[in-house]
């Protein structure tokens, strides 16, 4: 099926010409005399394919604009203005987010802010210490261990989270199993450590 491409033309609309003394069919459609508003999509005034050419000819866009309205609509930037603060180059850097001045009485929004500020300070520090990778840093992290940790300290600390998230332990209730996930991971990358070998 061959689809043809819209170039304005409505066909079998019915419709004749609305310029006086024209009985072509009104294929084409043009403002009408009250635009699009609060009360839905204004109306529209159907031509043929000569007067809606005569009608573009003598359309002004600009009509009753100031000149610094026109320059506005003009500029390549127009509706792009504002930037999102999720998108800006130094979201959520050494900065209160928007939400800041927000009723929090328990504290909640701000202490998981600043919790994954510090967290991601920490796997810095540690990533800068050159003793471990980005990764391995976040690993520790996971395991809530420090710089300072051994291999018998990781086994042990292994161990313990194993214990408390298993869901044997935990009378079958699953709702520690992606945190038990995230513990056997960390540990399977920190096993592989050059700086714990």
């Amino acid at each position: 099926m061959r689809q043809t491409k819209f170039h304005g033309r409505y066909e079998d609309t019915g419709r004749e010409c609305a310029h006086p003394r024209c009985s072509e069919p009104g294929e084409y459609r043009a403002p009408g005399g009250r635009g699009h508003g609060f009360d839905g999509p204004g109306e529209w005034r159907w031509l043929c394919l000569e007067h809606v050419r005569e009608f573009n000819a003598g359309y002004d866009w600009f009509e009753g604009m100031s000149a610094e309205e026109v320059f506005a609509a003009q500029s390549p930037a127009s509706g792009w203005r504002t930037e999102s603060p999720s998108f800006r180059p130094t979201a959520g850097v050494d900065c209160m987010p928007r939400w800041s001045d927000f009723d929090d009485p328990l504290d909640a929004i701000s202490a998981r802010a600043s919790g994954i500020k510090s967290r991601a300070r920490r796997e810095a520090e540690m990533a800068m210490d050159g003793r471990f990778s980005r990764e391995e840093a976040e690993a520790l992290e996971t395991m809530g261990l420090g710089l300072d940790t051994d291999r018998k300290g990781l086994r042990r600390r292994y161990s313990e989270l194993v214990r408390r998230y298993h869901p044997d332990r935990n009378g079958g209730d699953r709702q520690y199993e992606t945190r038990l996930n995230r513990v056997v991971e960390a540990y399977q990358t920190l096993r592989k450590a050059r700086a714990l070998a």
